[in-house]
């Protein structure tokens, strides 16, 4: 059943609760998907919730349920992760996904309750200049209100196939209208891409924990080996996946693990 929860800035961010045991958990999705459209996350939280582990799943602001109009900060998407903690019962270890991996390492950089961060295949391979010059140019197509171009942007250096596959399913419309909601992604990727790993992590005490597919993009196991490198309590693992995607078993494994439950 959906809840909504208002942020400190005024937005409207709908989640579902699994369970209401301890230890929890909030999914910050990347990219794209959102709940209705990621069996994959809500899997996991229902098996997370068979061993007791509190999970929130969400929709980032600007998608599915939780509409946010104007310009999308990355502020009101961290306050957005901040009533998600809220609703979770006031701490949580944050759970990213992809560009989510980033919006969680700002999260807790900023203070937030966070008691961990498991972090799957965070795209870390570019520079600060390269990843500046890359949202810069997202931006500036986004904001004279060319969303296909600014769409197409943030997905350059993706593979071709999946704007065509987005074509040929009849989705591609849908995907760009929710282009806006892409900023903050775009944002938290400049912010943690501007210093050496080591000096963006310094801030965060708590464990982190790097995870890749079994099957994965070239690149990602680098990034997740020097975030663990970089970090306080740092780990790299592969957790069994492919396609950018995780298997829900394997994963609530691995999180219930990480949080003392398994």
């Amino acid at each position: 059943m959906t809840d909504f929860a208002t942020t400190r800035l005024g937005d409207t961010v709908a989640y579902d609760r699994h369970s209401a045991g301890a230890r929890p958990v909030v999914f910050i999705a990347g990219a794209g998907p959102h709940r209705a459209g990621d069996p994959g996350t809500t899997a996991t939280a229902d098996l997370l919730a068979e061993r007791g582990v509190a999970s929130v799943v969400y929709d980032r602001l600007g998608r599915n349920e939780s509409p946010a109009g104007g310009v999308i900060t990355l502020e009101r998407e961290l306050a957005a992760v901040a009533a998600m903690i809220d609703a979770a019962g006031g701490t949580a270890v944050l759970c990213g996904h992809s560009s989510g991996c980033a919006i969680a390492i700002e999260a807790a950089r900023a203070g937030l309750p966070v008691t961990g961060l498991v972090l799957w295949e965070a795209p870390f391979m570019r520079s600060g200049e390269s990843t500046r010059e890359w949202i810069d140019e997202f931006e500036r197509r986004l904001d004279t209100g060319d969303d296909d171009g600014a769409q197409r942007q943030y997905m350059r250096d993706m593979p071709a196939e999946f704007i065509e596959m987005a074509q040929q399913a009849g989705i591609w419309d849908a995907v760009v209208a929710q282009v806006e909601s892409l900023r903050p992604d775009g944002r938290a990727l400049v912010a943690v891409s501007a210093a050496p790993m080591a000096e963006i992590l310094a801030p965060v005490t708590v464990p982190v924990l790097a995870v890749v597919g079994t099957e994965t993009f070239p690149g990602m196991p680098e990034a997740a080996d020097a975030i663990a490198a970089a970090a306080q309590e740092g780990r790299s693992e592969r957790v069994t996946g492919a396609h950018h995607a995780w298997d829900p078993q394997a994963m609530a494994d691995r999180i219930a693990r990480f949080v003392g439950a398994g």
